[in-house]
Parts: C-alpha cells; sequence; structure tokens
C-alpha cells in the first residue's frame, strides 16, 4: 500500500510537470553579478541573440538577499541523510529531532512553539526562487531499511526571462525498525519572481505547506533488549504503549498514540523602485541588457499562516498519564488536545540605496502590523487567545556581491503595542574577504528579548489545565569565524549568554530558569587532501556552565576518508571512503509524545560508540547515486541510545540518487 501511495503522486507530479513544460520554453537572465538585469531580446525584434540556443543555465535567490547562487551538484557528502549530526532523531526517519549543539529559539514575537519537526519542514522565509533558460526538473529518492522512503521532485521554469515559477513535493514514510513508530510526512512549496520590463517593479509570491504524522511508541521499556539475540528483530522488543490489539488488521501496525502537526505559510512581497537605467552592449554590439541602480523603493509584505498540533490517545492507560492527572479510563475513552495558530502579517518599508550597482549601501526602515490568534480545544469547545501587535523594523546592509569587499548588516525589530510590546530583537554582522590566500573573517553579535512560546503558558486536554506565566527571555550572542577555502579550513567561536530560560524540567512542566547561564562553542573544520585522497574532519566543542538546564554534549565530531577521482576520462566521478561520527556521553534530553517536545533530565547517562558508515557515491552528468552501508558498528555492540527508550536502527543498506532533468 505503501508503495502505490508513492507511485501514484510520483504519477501525479511526471503529469503536472508534462503540462507545465507544454507552457513555454524556459528563460532567463543573463549570468551577471546583479539580479536586476534582464535579457531584452526576448522584447526587441531588433535584437539578432538567439536566446534558447544558450547552454542551460539554472541559478536561484533567497529572499532577503541579492546573492546569485547555483544548485548543488557535488557528491562528497551526498549520502549524508536529511537528519545526521549534529541533529538526532528518535530511531526513524521522520521522528522528532533534536539539536545537539545548542541554539535557542530566535523567532522574534508570536509563536506557538513546536519545532520537533522543523528540519523537515519548507520554511516560507529560506524557500528558493529560481531563474532558469530551459525547463529543470530535480527528481530525489532515498531507500532505507523496514521501507523507508523519501521521494522529492522540484520543477522550475521561466514562464518569460523576468518570470519565473517552482514548485516542489517530498514525502517521507518509514514504518521504522522497532514496533508502532510509523512516520508519515508531506511537505510542499511553491514560488515565483517577477520582474517588469523597466526593472522597477519586483514580486516575490511563495506559499509553503508542512504535514508531519508521527505514531507514538513512547519508547522501548529496556535498553537490555537490544543485547538479547532473541529480539534481533526489533519490532518484537515491548514498548512503553504497547497495544497488541489497536490496529491489528492494518498492512503495517499502528500506535493508538499519535502527534499530528501541521502548518501553512502563504507570502507576497513586492516593491517598486526608482533609479537610473543603462542599456548595456556586448562587445560585438549584437546584443544588450538592462541595467537600474536603485536609489529608492516602497516594499510591501504581507504574509498569511497558521499552524496546529493535534494529540490523539485512541486507547488510553492511566498509568501513562498518573504524573498529569487521575483518571479511570472506559473502554472508548480517548485523550485529545489540539492547538491551533493564525496569524496574518501586514508591514511597508522604505528602502534607500547608497554607492555603485554592485556595492550599494541598502538602508530599509518601516512599520508592521500583526494580528495572531491562538486557540487549545477542550471538550466544551476553544479557549482562544486574539492579540494584534505593532512593530518597528530596520535593516541597514552591504553585501560582497563581487570579491575582495566589506561586507556588514544591521537589523533591529521591536513590537510597540500589544501584550508582545518590549519584545526586541538586534542583530550585527561584519565581515571582509581579505585575499584568496587569507579568506574571508567574520564577526557578530545579537540580542534578543523575547516573550516565551505560547505552549509553555497554556495547555488543555479533557482531563489536565497547565497554564503558566513567565517573564521575558534574553538571549545574547557573540560570534567570530574565519573561512579559508583555498586551506579548506572554517573556525568559528561563538558564545550564548541567557536568562529567564524556558524549557521542560524533568516532570514534563514548563519552567523557567531564573539563574543567567553561559554556553560557549568553538567549531573545527578542516579538510586535507593528498592526491585523490580526502580526510575532512568536523570537530565542536561546547561547554555550558553550572547553571545550564540544557542537555548537550561536550564534544562532537565527524571524521571522513574518502577516495574522490574521475573515471572513464572524466565521464565518472566517484567519492568512496568511510566516514565516523561520534559524540562524548551526556545525558542526553528526554522525549515527550505527551507534548511533542524533548525536556530536560539528568538520570538517564548512556555510553555510545562511534557510528560507522560506508559510503560510495558517483555521479555521471546530472545523475547522481550512492550506495551505503550505515550504522556497522551495530554488528559489534549494541544500538546507538539516542535519548532514553530510544535507539538508532540496525546496520543496514541504504540507497538514494538525484536525477536533474534539463529540457
Amino acid at each position: 500500500m505503501i508503495f502505490r501511495r508513492i507511485h501514484i503522486i510520483h504519477y501525479i507530479l511526471i503529469l503536472l510537470f508534462t503540462i507545465c513544460t507544454s507552457i513555454a520554453s524556459a528563460q532567463q537572465q543573463p549570468n551577471q553579478p546583479n539580479k536586476n538585469i534582464i535579457d531584452s531580446t526576448q522584447f526587441k525584434k531588433s535584437n539578432t541573440a538567439d536566446w534558447k540556443d544558450e547552454s542551460y543555465r539554472t541559478t536561484y535567490l533567497k529572499l532577503s538577499s541579492d546573492k546569485i547562487n547555483i544548485p548543488d551538484s557535488s557528491i562528497h557528502i551526498f549520502h549524508r541523510r536529511l537528519v545526521n549530526l549534529p541533529y538526532r532523531d528518535l530511531g526513524n526517519s521522520g521522528s522528532a529531532v533534536v539539536n545537539l549543539q545548542f541554539k535557542p529559539d530566535h523567532q522574534l514575537g508570536p509563536n506557538l512553539g513546536y519545532h520537533a519537526f522543523d528540519v523537515y519542514r519548507y520554511n516560507i522565509d529560506s524557500i528558493n526562487y529560481y531563474n532558469t533558460n530551459r525547463p529543470y526538473t530535480s527528481f530525489g529518492y532515498q531507500l532505507g531499511g523496514k521501507q523507508e522512503q523519501l521521494a522529492s521532485i522540484m520543477h522550475s521554469q521561466n514562464i518569460k526571462p523576468n518570470w519565473n515559477f517552482a514548485i516542489g513535493y517530498r514525502k517521507i514514510n518509514s514504518p521504522g525498525y522497532y514496533n508502532i513508530q510509523r512516520t508519515n510526512h508531506d511537505n510542499v512549496f511553491l514560488s515565483t519572481h517577477y520582474q517588469s520590463r523597466n526593472l522597477r517593479y519586483e514580486l516575490y509570491g511563495g506559499v509553503v505547506y508542512n504535514k508531519e504524522q508521527q505514531d507514538e511508541n513512547g519508547g522501548i521499556v529496556n535498553d537490555t533488549f537490544l543485547t538479547n539475540k532473541l529480539y534481533s528483530d526489533r519490532r518484537t522488543i515491548k514498548v512503553a504503549f504497547q497495544n497488541d490489539a489497536f490496529g491489528s488488521g492494518a498492512s503495517v501496525k499502528r500506535s493508538p498514540v499519535s502527534n499530528m502537526q501541521r502548518d501553512y505559510s502563504i507570502l507576497l512581497q513586492h516593491g517598486y523602485s526608482w533609479g537610473k537605467r543603462d542599456t548595456v552592449y556586448s562587445n560585438d554590439s549584437q546584443h544588450y541588457h538592462l541595467e537600474m541602480t536603485p536609489r529608492f523603493s516602497i516594499t510591501h509584505r504581507i504574509e498569511v499562516g497558521g499552524q496546529r498540533l493535534m494529540f490523539k490517545d485512541l486507547s488510553p492507560d492511566s498509568l501513562r498519564y498518573t504524573a498529569f492527572f487521575q483518571h479511570s479510563f472506559k473502554p472508548k475513552d480517548s485523550v485529545y488536545s489540539k492547538q491551533d495558530w493564525f496569524y496574518t502579517d501586514n508591514r511597508l518599508l522604505l528602502n534607500g540605496y547608497a554607492g555603485k550597482r554592485n556595492n550599494a549601501l541598502h538602508v530599509s526602515a518601516g512599520l508592521g502590523v500583526r494580528s495572531d490568534m491562538f486557540s487549545s480545544y477542550i471538550l466544551y469547545g476553544p479557549q482562544t487567545d486574539r492579540t494584534t501587535s505593532t512593530y518597528l523594523i530596520a535593516t541597514l546592509k552591504k553585501e560582497a556581491l563581487t570579491a575582495g569587499k566589506w561586507f556588514y548588516q544591521a537589523h533591529v525589530m521591536s513590537y510597540l503595542l500589544g501584550i508582545y510590546s518590549g519584545n526586541t530583537g538586534f542583530n550585527f554582522d561584519i565581515g571582509k574577504d581579505i585575499g584568496k590566500n587569507w579568506g574571508v573573517i567574520a564577526a557578530g553579535a545579537s540580542q534578543q528579548i523575547n516573550s516565551p512560546s505560547y505552549n509553555y503558558s497554556k495547555y488543555y486536554n479533557q482531563y489536565d489545565t497547565i497554564v503558566s506565566s513567565f517573564n521575558k527571555e534574553s538571549v545574547t550572542q557573540f560570534h567570530l569565524g574565519w573561512l579559508n577555502e583555498k586551506w579548506n579550513l572554517h573556525i568559528q567561536y561563538r558564545n550564548y549568554l541567557l536568562g529567564n530560560y524556558t524549557y521542560l524540567n524533568a516532570n514534563q512542566l514548563p519552567t523557567q530558569n531564573a539563574t543567567t547561564f553561559n554556553v560557549s562553542q568553538f567549531i573545527l573544520r578542516k579538510a586535507f587532501t593528498w592526491k585523490i585522497l580526502v580526510l575532512d574532519n568536523e570537530l565542536m566543542y561546547q561547554k555550558a556552565s553550572a547553571a545550564a538546564t540544557i542537555n548537550v554534549p561536550e564534544l562532537i565530531g565527524r571524521h571522513q576518508l574518502a577516495i574522490e577521482t574521475h573515471l572513464f576520462h572524466k565521464a565518472l566521478t566517484i567519492a568512496t571512503g568511510f566516514e565516523l561520527r561520534y559524540h562524548s556521553a551526556y545525558s542526553p534530553a528526554a522525549y515527550s509524545p505527551f507534548f511533542n517536545r524533548f525536556y530536560y533530565q539528568t538520570a538517564y547517562f548512556p555510553v555510545n560508540q562511534p557510528e560507522e558508515s560506508f559510503f560510495f557515491n558517483f555521479r555521471v552528468k546530472r545523475f547522481r547515486c550512492y550506495l551505503m552501508l550505515d550504522q556497522l558498528q551495530q554488528l559489534f555492540t549494541r544500538n546507538t541510545i539516542l535519548a532514553q527508550g530510544y535507539a538508532a536502527q540496525n546496520f543496514q543498506f541504504r540507497f538514494g540518487f538525484n536525477w536533474v532533468m534539463i529540457n
């Protein structure tokens, strides 16, 4: 049934792709260092350039940057999974994820606060806006043990040289190595970028939809089963939410306990610019394009979105909930919790520009108004909180669009009215390319004062109510870094100072740490190459002060030794070798299926062996593929413990590919 659903979705997407490619031949802006360039040959019949005869080019932009990026086609780390160190899941593809590298929540203002599935989601602020002179399609597929599957497809093409659209879909489905831990995710995005022929009007539009579903098994009841040969089939190990009668007729055994998270966002950002326009001719005067140096612009942005978290226990056991409430359940009882968040965000910005087109200083300031509605559903109806907020936003930015330039930016956002008044975020970054031999140095700092997420303040189900009130959190951060591509070296230092840090304590209840604490991180990446041998090393050391109520290891490492070379007159490129991953022993954060969040604990302290993998990556033209033997250490020792009750998969074979198709 799972394969049948994948095939049906695949056929539908191929049909959509066929319809799209029949609309028009893809077209693209010339490859210039600034995005405000339009190929005028498509608008002037007198110009003899034949744009379709050019070799294909595909680039993309991010919403907040003018830098032109090229889709990745490397194979050096192509074998790595969507979730890899420093991220940890619960032992199944698509399951809840925690980051072992400490990073506080940087979302300023209202938010619902569920982040366990963030790594799988498309985010409206980070989707790509493409530009291509040929219809461009990228299809990917990954297959792991126990029917683990990840399928993705992305198609982009230019309707006109100045107008592009892209659509992408990703499906994750995995029954899991352990009992009743199925995951099933759907992620979709749509983006479009348009610029008028005279370069004055520009529009970005985006839509994302994410739905993540996870069956909860509560974890295995005892780690000792992992070393017992009688339980080599991990699905025979008893789990905390064991219920053999529930879902017994399904092709994949289901859990009566589940979490579902769903969110969507719709974005429209457009603006009109005034400035000087020039017509630039090629050396032979046969081709030309327009360039504009903007001096002033007005930008309007509106975003509408929502998020939902739903918890269900269709066959509850009173012992599961003794830490929260006392209730004796009847056969048809259930435990149900749902929280919704709906928001609209509207802002108007005035922008000024100074300097040359490829080295311009951009200054922006404006006001925003947003409306947020949070709802928690209980037996007799929803409990709803509505708020309207007004905020000030300002940005100063200069990007290094050419080599050897300074780059810096400063950004401030402050809520002026509403219950979130006083929430303020400020960050500043500066850096410079100091030459080919020395690379790039950068430094920055930020300060954020913010109200804790909504889910810390209110929670309801039919039998329990948790209501809390907390002070604003304070997060101060400083970082310093050096990147030298010639030496394959990246060094970074980062320091956090946190006050009123909000978290779930060992009793899975929201708590605030009144003591200010510090977290320091030092990150080093260095690759050594000798002929066709590549030794890539990544190390991170982080140290938290004694008052810190967080779960992170002090040392995280990854080392990859590979042979990377070309074969058959460079028709085939390969990267094959071993990868070693490890972290120092520590008390990992525990997972709460009732709240779909990780919580702080110190009573459980597992010790793991380093994880080992063998990989063979190769590329032929626009086709990339990997073959991988993962979790090699499990052949000699027990499974890696990820959190209390949750262990990694067995030794397994993985396969995946990515195929880029150009029309």
